[in-house]
């Protein structure tokens, strides 16, 4: 016959014996068991290794909501919503013709070429020949060209030509065509001058002239005022 257990009940009946409260048994710390068990003859068994968690700050002086989508402090988003850059807020110069100034150029040197065939001064040459005297004075004597001013109407038909040639340029579409109008004033000048030194040297006697001459005034007034036009346009910007 067995004897009873300790809580009088009889072990080779089955009986379990009633567990001790928890609270009365001390506290044991268990180790995680070993992932691989340990075999005879090889070393210490293989531990995983463990990682600390990674804590993400947040910047202080940014916020959060700002941070996560990529915002810089300063508010500037590098991308919109759709995903594509910001555009860009600064004023773009456009790319355009200078009209009014190539059409005065233009019109310049026509007056130029027009005064090759009439004469300038009543009784005296048409404007071919005077050119034809001027480049025979250029290549044979150059004193005469100072002396006769014949240098004048070669200052006039020539710098008509560049003014014509500067006219069709002001027609490209440019940011600006303030370097083209400066050339032109300074061609201007040139054709200015073949037309009142003669006159000064005439005494300002306008009697004189013909419808030659006016063709050249003309021409020396239209270039300069093209010149100014292009000269004082800036860019234009949208």
């Amino acid at each position: 016959m067995s004897e009873p257990g300790p809580n009088g009940s009889s072990a080779w009946r089955g009986d379990r014996p009633t567990p001790e409260p928890l609270a009365d048994r001390p506290t044991e710390v268990v180790q995680p068991a070993e992932r691989w068990p340990a075999t005879a003859g090889s070393g210490p068994a293989p531990s995983w290794p463990q990682t600390a968690p990674v804590a993400v700050q947040h910047p202080a002086d940014e916020p959060h909501d700002a941070w996560r989508t990529g915002a810089t402090a300063a508010g500037s988003w590098p991308d919109d919503a759709d995903g594509q850059p910001d555009a860009d807020d600064r004023p773009a110069v456009c790319r355009r013709p200078d009209t009014l100034a190539g059409l005065l150029l233009l019109l310049a040197g026509v007056a130029a070429g027009l005064s090759l065939l009439v004469v300038w001064v009543n009784g005296g040459e048409t404007g071919l020949e005077l050119v034809d005297a001027g480049l025979a004075d250029l290549t044979g004597d150059a004193g005469q060209l100072a002396e006769q001013l014949t240098w004048a109407p070669l200052a006039v038909v020539f710098g008509g030509a560049v003014l014509f040639v500067l006219g069709l340029l002001l027609f490209v579409p440019a940011r600006s065509h303030r370097f083209l109008g400066a050339l032109a004033l300074v061609v201007a000048l040139v054709v200015t001058a073949g037309v009142l030194v003669p006159l000064a040297d005439a005494n300002w006697d306008l009697q004189r002239w013909a419808v030659g001459a006016w063709f050249a005034v003309a021409a020396a007034g239209l270039g300069v005022l093209g010149g100014l036009k292009a000269l004082v346009t800036g860019p234009r910007t949208r």
